[in-house]
């Protein structure tokens, strides 16, 4: 049996995820972030795992959110400004509404609706006077 994130020491864990010296390992799923790769950036400076992990219909922003920033605390990773910005990017913002992890993607939000279609009124064609 291949050793996971629980099998080692925990630096810290909520209801989802479980941090290790190892990495970041997600409880349901078995999903594994290596150490090595937690501060990983794309090109244009945002963060690749919070950008990643919002296409994950299994992944919490809350908890997510919650034990990546106890990663990079525990690894001396120091967050910058891209971050947040990741992770609104990803996970969009919050709406108003019971549920905890209520976030709807950005995209969703600012998607123009088609608009509805309109009668257009039918008139009868007008007799062309001919020849005056």
């Amino acid at each position: 049996m291949a050793a996971t994130c629980l099998d080692d020491a925990v630096l810290f864990e909520n209801r989802d995820w479980v941090l290790s010296e190892e990495g970041l390992e997600h409880r349901g799923t078995g999903y594994f972030i290596a150490r090595g790769t937690v501060a990983a950036k794309r090109p244009d400076g945002y963060w690749d795992w919070p950008l990643h992990l919002s296409e994950k219909a299994w992944c919490g922003v809350r908890s997510f959110r919650e034990a990546f920033l106890a990663a990079l605390a525990a690894y001396g990773i120091v967050p910058d400004s891209k971050l947040t910005l990741s992770f609104a990017l990803g996970f969009g913002t919050r709406l108003p509404g019971p549920e905890t992890d209520g976030f709807v993607p950005l995209a969703d939000l600012v998607r123009l609706t088609p608009p509805a279609p309109r009668k257009v009124a039918v008139r009868a064609p007008r007799a062309l006077a001919v020849g005056a």
